[in-house]
């Protein structure tokens, strides 16, 4: 009597819904499928669970993870197995459906640098009553304007390309003293380069520059005692 041996490839092999779980959970839910008594169905659908929950131990802290697993298990079965879920049984549809179109602002900005954010607080500003305090934020939002030019361009700017573009923006609605001069470019680049490369701080106290002194220091009066004398 003659063996033939034959091989198995995944091609040729049903089809597996969540390939993630891999071919063994594939088939223990198959077989869960064909139990006939309800309780035995539902002790080997439990029991199919926590190995799926094993395969997935760094996900284990996530909320609703459980709520998941029994999920991925009704639809890895095709949505065939009838089994007492501890959750509300799930549908096809539940994963078909697509869903809602996220609605995408399709306002132009008229200065992508300043953003749109700047532009809802102009519109604000205008609401305000004429005084002191209207001044204050309007002169705010200018220094603003300043910042933000620095912060997306190498060059610096002038306070009347700001005066300009704020007019723009605003629609000569809002009224800024042209002669009060804003923060100047080198401190708002100073300020920017301090929030970006803070200093850090060694256990002994100082800077890592101070230290760096110190240790060179150190190495050149090394260098002098070992020297020769003529």
């Amino acid at each position: 009597m003659l063996y033939k041996q034959t091989m198995e490839y995944n091609t040729q092999l049903p089809h597996l819904e969540i390939p993630e779980y891999g071919r063994n959970i594939q088939v223990m839910v198959d077989h869960c499928i064909t139990i006939e008594d309800r309780d035995e169905r539902n002790k080997c659908a439990r029991a199919i669970i926590q190995i799926m929950g094993q395969l997935n131990p760094h996900l284990r802290d996530i909320a609703d993870f459980t709520h998941k697993l029994w999920d991925h298990l009704f639809l890895i079965s095709k949505f065939k197995l009838d089994v007492d879920s501890p959750y509300p049984r799930p549908n096809a549809e539940t994963f078909t459906t697509k869903p809602k179109i996220v609605p995408y602002p399709a306002t132009k900005i008229r200065y992508k640098h300043y953003g749109k954010t700047i532009e809802r607080i102009i519109d604000e500003a205008k609401k305000f009553e004429d005084g002191p305090e209207k001044n204050e934020l309007t002169r705010l939002i200018a220094n603003h304007l300043k910042k933000s030019y620095v912060n997306w361009n190498k060059d610096s700017v002038t306070d009347d390309v700001i005066f300009k573009q704020f007019k723009e923006m605003t629609n000569n609605e809002l009224v800024i003293d042209e002669n009060s001069a804003l923060t100047h470019a080198n401190e708002l680049k100073n300020k920017n380069h301090n929030n970006q490369m803070p200093i850090t701080v060694n256990a002994g106290g100082g800077n890592n520059k101070n230290r760096h002194k110190k240790n060179k220091s150190k190495f050149k009066h090394r260098n002098n005692n070992n020297r020769p004398t003529s």
